[in-house]
């Protein structure tokens, strides 16, 4: 197993940022290649049915810009698949979409869904584009994801990340450890993603069979104060510290927080006091 995790960053919400009042700004093909030059290893992108955020000229002004591999999130549906073969993405992960959602609301159920998925995945890998399924960390997904086709899976942390109380976050964990466990115990790569933060990626980075995050609103929301490099380089470091080779579980007593401590804002400069007015 690759002792390097790779980090994907996500970028739709600085297109939703933009589209929030139209125009080109902030561009997110930008922000990719700020991603990059910060430590992200590719850059991920849904592209909605209804272009909330992303769209297809961003689409393919990242596959044909950015010196990264574009994992392409799409729904199973003909109109993405098209576009997915236009565009030729180094990844695409099917994941599940509902219009009224704000956003992803958890895995795909490839078990009843497999007979709409496999021509869709066959397509694809005919295409030599890498498939990940967006799942649940659950044995049946994953078995589902390896008999469909697909190269990897990437495991959805949102339950994990939401959990109230530590109890229930150390069972959504263990979810997520032995799922891993099973993805490459039956050749996949294994990713995960979904509601990360600096607070909970420390033990997802430190399941070694996941080779892979994907983490996008955070950051976003983080480079509002601290700007999008510093954002992703301290979720580089955070990683990275977690990764380090321990024989330890990651259901263990966590590693200090390696990131440094947020800098002090500094104070803000004295007004001048006003001329004197002229009498």
């Amino acid at each position: 197993m690759s002792q390097h995790l790779r980090l994907g960053v996500n970028i739709d919400h600085v297109a939703t940022i933009r589209n929030a009042r139209g125009g080109v700004h902030p561009d997110p093909v930008r922000a990719a290649h700020l991603a990059v030059r910060a430590g992200a290893d590719g850059i991920t992108a849904h592209l909605r049915e209804d272009r909330r955020h992303i769209s297809d000229d961003d689409i393919e002004r990242l596959v044909s810009g950015v010196p990264a591999p574009i994992n392409l999130e799409m729904a199973p549906t003909e109109e993405m698949l098209a576009l997915a073969l236009r565009h030729r993405p180094h990844a695409v992960c099917i994941v599940p979409e509902r219009r009224e959602e704000r956003t992803t609301e958890g895995g795909i159920d490839a078990v009843a869904h497999y007979d709409r998925l496999a021509p869709i995945v066959r397509r694809l890998v005919e295409a030599d584009i890498a498939v990940a399924l967006f799942v649940e960390a659950r044995p049946l997904q994953v078995k589902a994801a390896h008999m469909l086709g697909a190269r990897a899976v990437e495991l959805h942390t949102g339950a994990y990340c939401a959990a109230d109380g530590e109890n229930k976050r150390r069972v959504e964990l263990k979810h997520i450890v032995d799922a891993a466990d099973l993805a490459v115990s039956l050749g996949l790569d294994c990713h995960a993603g979904h509601g990360l933060s600096y607070e909970t990626v420390g033990p997802i980075a430190a399941i070694h069979p996941i080779v892979e995050l994907n983490i996008g609103h955070f950051l976003i929301g983080e480079a509002i104060f601290t700007g999008l490099e510093v954002s992703i380089a301290r979720m580089r470091a955070v990683m990275d510290a977690w990764r380090m080779p321990t024989s330890a579980s990651p259901l263990d007593a966590p590693p200090a927080d390696p990131s440094p401590p947020d800098p002090a804002p500094a104070d803000p400069a004295p007004m001048a006091a006003p001329e004197p007015s002229a009498s």
